[in-house]
Order: C-alpha cells, then sequence, then structure tokens
C-alpha cells in the first residue's frame, strides 16, 4: 500500500505541485489553528453568550458588504490571467490584473458606504440594539483596508508565491490572538475585541497588496500597469463570467454566510451566540484542506487550458481522498472529545448548547470539505451560471424554510437547513463538474451553455 502511495507521489507531478504549494500555507495554518482557538476561547469570554452574537453579527455584516459587489475578483484573474500566463500572453494577464485590481478598489470603497449607510438598521435587527452602529462602522474598515485583497491572493496564487501568503496569514493570527487576549484580561470587551480582528485584516489587506504589486513587476516586467485595456479577453465573455461569479457570490451571501444574521433576527442574541460558536468548531475543520483550496484552482485551470484531462482526473481523485481523510478524522474528533474536552475544559460548559448545530453543520460542511474542487472546476471548464442556477433554486428553498422554521425551533433548523442546501448544491456542481471532464475526454458536439 505505501508503494503504491509512494509510485503515485512521483508520477503525478500536478499533485506534488498542488502538495508543495499547499505546504507552505498548510504549516502557517496549522499554527493558525492554535492562535486562532485563543482568540476564539478567550473572545467568548471576554463577551459572553449574546456579546458573541453581537460580535458575529458585526463582522459576518461587514463580509456580507464586502463580498456583495466584489465580483469574486480573485477566479477573474485566475481564470483569465493565469490561463494567459499559461500560453505565454504576458501583456494580456498584466491587463486582466490591473483591470481586476482598479475595480476591486473601486468597488471596496462603495462597499464601504454602503455599510456606513446601512449600519444604524443593521444594529437594530442583528444586534437589537440601534446605539451599536458605530461599532459596525468602525469594523467595516476591513473593506477599504483589504482594497485589493482578492486581486492580490490570484495573482500570488499563479504565479506560485505561497510563502509570503503564509507568513501574512500566521502573522495576522498571532497578532489578534495577542489582542484578543489583551481585551479578556483588562476586560476591555467588545471594542477591543473588534479592534483584534481589524488589525488582523489590516494585516492581511496591506501585506497581500504589497507583495503582488512586487510580484506584479517580476512576472508581467516593467511598465506592467502602461498595458492598454484592448489587451484584455473580449469584453463579453470577460466581463459576463465576472457579473456571472459576482451574482452567484450574492446568492451565497443570502443563503449561506449570513447565517449569523438569520439567526439573531429570527431567533435571537442567545441562539445566535451558541450558532456562531457553532460555526466557529467546523471552521477548524475547514482550515487544513484551505490551502488545497488556493492552490489547486490555478492548477486545474492550468489543466483544463491544456486539455490534460487523464491528470486532471488523477488530481481530482487523489485531492477526494485527502480532503475526505481530513474530514472524517475531524468528524470523529468532535463527536468522541466535543463535550469532555472542548466544551468542559477549553470552552465554558454555558456553551454546550452549540454542539448539537455542530454536529448537524458537519455532514453538510464535510461534504463540501470533501468535495471543495467543485466550483473551481466548474468554473475552469467555463460554465460560471451554472454554479448560479444550482444555489439559487435550492437557496430559495432554503431561505423560505427559515423563515417558517428557524422563529420555532432556533438554531438546530437553522443547522439542518444549512447542511441540506449544501449538500444539494454541492452535490449537483461537482456531479455536473465530473460528467463534463469525462465528456471532454471523449468530447461530443452540442455542449450545454451553462
Amino acid at each position: 500500500m505505501i508503494q503504491k502511495l509512494l509510485a503515485t507521489w512521483r508520477s503525478d507531478s500536478l499533485l506534488r505541485q498542488v502538495a508543495k504549494n499547499s505546504g507552505y500555507l498548510f504549516s502557517s495554518s496549522s499554527l493558525g489553528i492554535i492562535f486562532n482557538l485563543i482568540a476564539s476561547i478567550y473572545a467568548t469570554r471576554a463577551v459572553g453568550v449574546t456579546g458573541f452574537a453581537i460580535l458575529g453579527a458585526i463582522t459576518t455584516f461587514a463580509a456580507v458588504a464586502d463580498k456583495l459587489l466584489s465580483f469574486r475578483i480573485g477566479e477573474l484573474v485566475i481564470k483569465y490571467a493565469g490561463g494567459a500566463l499559461a500560453k505565454n500572453e504576458t501583456r494580456r494577464a498584466a491587463a486582466v490584473f490591473k483591470t481586476a485590481a482598479l475595480t476591486e478598489l473601486a468597488v471596496s470603497l462603495l462597499s464601504y458606504l454602503l455599510i456606513v449607510a446601512l449600519a444604524p438598521l443593521a444594529a437594530l435587527y442583528f444586534a437589537k440594539d440601534a446605539a451599536l452602529a458605530p461599532y459596525f462602522i468602525f469594523y467595516g474598515l476591513i473593506v477599504p483596508a483589504g482594497f485589493i485583497y482578492e486581486s492580490a491572493s490570484a495573482l500570488l496564487q499563479i504565479s506560485g508565491h505561497f510563502r509570503s501568503q503564509a507568513a501574512l496569514n500566521l502573522a495576522q493570527s498571532v497578532v489578534t490572538a495577542l489582542i484578543v487576549v489583551y481585551a479578556y484580561l483588562s476586560g476591555a470587551g467588545l471594542g477591543m475585541v473588534l479592534v483584534a480582528y481589524l488589525t488582523g485584516k489590516i494585516i492581511i489587506g496591506f501585506g497581500y497588496a504589497a507583495l503582488a504589486l512586487w510580484r506584479a513587476g517580476q512576472v508581467f516586467g516593467p511598465g506592467w500597469w502602461r498595458v492598454p485595456f484592448r489587451e484584455l479577453p473580449p469584453a463579453r465573455e470577460f466581463w459576463g463570467f465576472a457579473l456571472s461569479s459576482n451574482f452567484s457570490g450574492t446568492v451565497n451571501l443570502f443563503v449561506r454566510d449570513s447565517d449569523i444574521l438569520w439567526i439573531n433576527a429570527l431567533a435571537g442574541l442567545e441562539q445566535g451566540g451558541y450558532y456562531k460558536l457553532a460555526m466557529s468548531l467546523i471552521g477548524y475543520m475547514l482550515i487544513p484542506v484551505d490551502p488545497f483550496i488556493k492552490t489547486s484552482f490555478p492548477e486545474i485551470a492550468k489543466a483544463v487550458a491544456e486539455g490534460a484531462w487523464l491528470r486532471l482526473k488523477n488530481l481530482l481523485r487523489r485531492l477526494t481522498f485527502i480532503s475526505g481523510a481530513t474530514t472524517l478524522a475531524f468528524g470523529l474528533a468532535l463527536v468522541l472529545f466535543a463535550k469532555p474536552l472542548i466544551f468542559n475544559i477549553i470552552y465554558e460548559p454555558k456553551f454546550l448548547p452549540a454542539l448539537l448545530p455542530a454536529l448537524i453543520l458537519f455532514l453538510g460542511y464535510g461534504l463540501a470539505n470533501t468535495l471543495f474542487w467543485n466550483r473551481p472546476l466548474i468554473l475552469a471548464l467555463g460554465h460560471p451560471l451554472f454554479p448560479l442556477v444550482v444555489t439559487s433554486l435550492v437557496g430559495l428553498g432554503k431561505i423560505a424554510l427559515s423563515l417558517a422554521l428557524v422563529p420555532r425551533f432556533g438554531m438546530t433548523a437553522q443547522a439542518a437547513l444549512m447542511s441540506a442546501y449544501l449538500i444539494l448544491s454541492v452535490g449537483i456542481v461537482a456531479a455536473r463538474g465530473v460528467a463534463e471532464v469525462q465528456q471532454s475526454s471523449f468530447p461530443t458536439p452540442n455542449r450545454s451553455p451553462l
């Protein structure tokens, strides 16, 4: 068995490249887990159950506003700039990155203005206290702080510059944890906890921007910012991809990424506090696989651009095995050790009601974690509308059921609906992607435009 695994490793250069790049991010995320856990523990102790729900409302609202107009610009860079670099079309790649960065900069400013305008309503409905609006505005500074974060991250990915990302990710985890611990020890409360999270986002935002602009000069050559916009891919295709990705992201914002806001508004802050902790626990499952998400998309897009279908199928199978094994190990640990270790020792026992929704959420997020490549694959294959259709249809059902069930059954219903949404949407997109790869191996006419 071991000899077979070693032979597979030696023969699969694409997997080795993904694993090498993921290793840099995984090493920092492994250490980052420790500091993220410290930050989570002391944040819950510093603000309590309802305060943790308010913290979740503030951070989630800012993240939602940030993503609402973001166009998921990183995916645009990876597909078009990465594909252009694979074909040695440096000027086109430079034009794509420049356009993406300028678009993201403009959108980040608009998003922050949206936060400022809606902060009073957000505080009233999601934090149950209009007086908390200044906290929403303050933490909303993460949006202009990450002015070209997505574009920068994508450029660093397609150019293979992962060690610097790993260092920045670790630095922000350490700084955030230290400030949160100070907030707990000093009794500073919610305001200082927000300072901690904002500081970490500033480190990431400005750090990624500086690295990407430096790396752009190396990848595209001197004067890359003067490349004219006419070097871009055909406008209809290019901006059509951007708009469809943004619509898909908008659907996810309301269906998947805003759960804390739904819980707070429909079931109350206490339920929201427990649910946020449940989501935080599930977040630790995603950390080991997250580096593969960032490093595999460029390689998947490259394999599709080159028509290397056999290499791509082998890569998907092996990535699924790795992510599936990691997910299964986390699930076993959650079942066996959550109550005696996590809630009785690490967190305070009063947070024990968060365990049931965490176990329910594991079902859906476990599948999504295992098949993490579903969206990158379908985008690389040139079908940006398909995820939008799937998530929209399934998501509408989830929202309708949430409005009916969450006020009565609270966080348990929300967790069950979220898992069902992930299982259906991820399963359908992944199945379509696999079928497309199989079909592309043996081309047939009249392929679907979705």
